[in-house]
């Protein structure tokens, strides 16, 4: 499921994405869902050229790594991390466990406690927010604290257009700031 780089993809995507299997299945009864946000140290940097060709060749280029992305990361439980830990030994990308977090999503009534999540032996903080590629993630779903974000960046640019406007830029150029650096923003993500 690669999104970043691909023509009519983008982070939208993956946030929606994500939250249609999140909710998906929290609609079954006594159900909570585990995300684990990983981040690997390097990852650019410690790919091993010669691998990543015979890869790209078994695998068909584009289609075939996203489908091959999309069946290793979905359904895993957290029983998976040690297979997840050994996989990427296995293809030198070493798991950057100070940046890798969990966070619970669990609308059950009486949820119960969740063992601590443990990656290269390390204990995974659990986190009640998450920045998500653009999107501010809450465990409870709801959208104030993305909302909040933008509103303030988008005030502060706003400075910038009432600068532009009191030094005396043409209407047509502070529109086109307007849409380039206000309403962009405000835009972005808009989908979720």
């Amino acid at each position: 499921m690669q999104f970043v780089c691909r023509a009519n993809m983008s982070a939208d995507d993956a946030v929606n994405m994500g939250l249609h299997f999140i909710l998906e299945h929290l609609d079954s009864a006594g159900t909570y869902a585990s995300i684990l946000f990983v981040d690997f140290s390097s990852a650019f940097n410690t790919i091993i050229p010669e691998l990543l060709s015979s890869k790209l060749l078994q695998l068909n280029v584009s289609p075939a790594i996203c489908q091959w992305m999309y069946s290793f990361l979905m359904g895993r439980t957290q029983k998976e991390v040690e297979r997840l830990e050994l996989w990427c030994g296995r293809h030198n990308l070493e798991l950057n466990t100070l940046k890798s977090v969990e966070m619970i999503v669990d609308f059950r009534r009486h949820p119960s406690p969740q063992l601590p999540l443990t990656l290269s032996i390390c204990l995974v903080s659990t986190v009640e927010t998450f920045k998500f590629l653009v999107i501010t993630v809450s465990q409870d779903l709801k959208w104030a604290i993305n909302i909040n974000s933008v509103l303030k960046k988008a005030q502060q640019r706003m400075y910038y257009l009432r600068l532009l406007r009191k030094h005396g830029l043409p209407q047509e150029m502070l529109r086109q700031f307007y849409t380039a650096v206000i309403e962009s923003f405000l835009c972005s993500s808009i989908a979720v």
